[in-house]
């Protein structure tokens, strides 16, 4: 069996963006995956201003506790100020510009109002308070690299810089196909036999929170030539074809069969669990990922093996996830497979979910992530682990 990182080394060496690139308002972008650098044209902020209201004022100009400074203007934030004369202080208020020729700022907790100006009580070191032009970002720096997919300060960042259009990938479009006679939609009545379709929810709101265009193709019953027809409409309509079910080894199990007459189609089985039967190939033109029937290997199946190739079509950069160090709970022994085990925070370590199978789908709900639990390796109680939170995988 193939271990997961190979499976997903395996993935990314045949992925590459699959999208084209359009200019998008700012306000459109989140989500977006960034197909330029955004190089910032200005100095962020553009001039010193104030970092709190106050007064602005020469330091030399201050000989005491006695001082009394004639105010001489009164500065605005969004207001042109004049030149600061020497001897005098202008009202100033948290982001106005600094006028010419001072270089403190006093907060007005440490100043008194005087019929001829304003007693400064106590003074700040030279420069306190002021903050400097291009402190955050100077003209010519990169700010955003491409490849990155933006958040809303990322497009926060962007509309400082003045930007109101991005160059961005086009979204995914991911075509989601459920395979199964014993499967019916919610609404309608199970029969003896039947289950509910949870691949179906599972994929498409996953493909969907990801920024990805969702062509959903519900379910293709277990007959060759209704498989067939929904694979050709997905190769037609989409990018990339996502299916659940029927890439085992089953006599019932057609979709491996249509994907190799009408592309190429590599089974694999992957040293994880759960979720080892797992497929990738073509269907026509247009690359397939086969996913697992049970609904929890679906679910991780696509977080961890598929995700890393999609994010890579979509043109993300960095598409594997991190695990973060945690302390375990519970003790449980290693398999010869890896473990993805699903778990949730506590005060004092992660929780594991009491039944792992591969039906229990409430596990996921239950949980707040997963334990990457080596193949082999045993856990103990108290052992940091592997810990991916679901928000890793957003």
């Amino acid at each position: 069996m193939l271990s997961v990182n190979d499976a997903i080394a395996t993935l990314l060496r045949e992925a590459r963006p699959l999208v084209g690139r359009e200019r998008v308002d700012l306000l459109d972008g989140l989500g977006r995956t960034l197909a330029e650098d955004v190089v910032a044209a200005i100095d962020v902020p553009p001039g010193d201003n104030s970092a709190m209201d106050g007064y602005a004022l020469r330091h030399a100009d201050w000989r005491g506790a006695d001082t009394v400074l004639q105010l001489s203007q009164r500065v605005t934030a969004g207001s042109a100020p004049d030149p600061l004369q020497p001897g005098t202080a202008a009202r100033i208020f948290t982001g106005a510009e600094i006028p010419a020729g001072a270089d403190t700022v006093v907060m007005q907790e440490n100043c008194e109002g005087e019929d001829a100006g304003v007693r400064i009580l106590q003074l700040p070191a030279a420069g306190a308070n002021i903050r400097r032009r291009g402190q955050d970002i100077t003209t010519g720096q990169r700010v955003l690299t491409a490849g990155r997919r933006l958040r809303s300060q990322d497009l926060g960042l962007a509309a400082s810089l003045g930007v109101a259009k991005i160059s961005a990938y086009r979204r995914l479009k991911v075509a989601v196909l459920s395979t199964g006679d014993e499967l019916v939609e919610p609404g309608e009545t199970a029969g003896p036999g039947q289950i509910y379709n949870s691949n179906r929810f599972t994929m498409t709101g996953q493909l969907a929170a990801w920024g990805f265009d969702v062509v959903d193709l519900g379910i293709a019953r277990d007959r060759p030539e209704a498989v067939r027809e929904k694979m050709l409409r997905a190769a037609e309509e989409s990018d990339v074809i996502v299916t659940s079910g029927g890439v085992s080894v089953g006599e019932e199990d057609h979709v491996k069969n249509v994907v190799a007459s009408l592309g190429s189609l590599d089974l694999w089985r992957i040293a994880v669990k759960p979720g080892k039967p797992f497929a990738f190939g073509r269907v026509l033109d247009k690359p397939f990922i086969g996913l697992p029937g049970n609904p929890v290997s679906v679910f991780v199946t696509l977080l961890v093996v598929a995700r890393p190739y999609l994010f890579a079509c979509q043109g993300i950069a960095a598409t594997r996830q991190q695990p973060l160090a945690a302390k375990s709970r519970f003790a449980r022994k290693g398999t010869t497979r890896e473990d993805y085990l699903r778990v949730r925070s506590t005060p004092g370590g992660l929780e594991l979910f009491p039944n792992q199978s591969s039906g229990v789908l409430f596990s996921t709900c239950w949980g707040d992530g997963l334990v990457r639990q080596a193949a082999g390796k045993d856990i103990d109680e108290g052992d940091l682990v592997d810990y991916l939170p679901f928000a890793v995988f957003d």
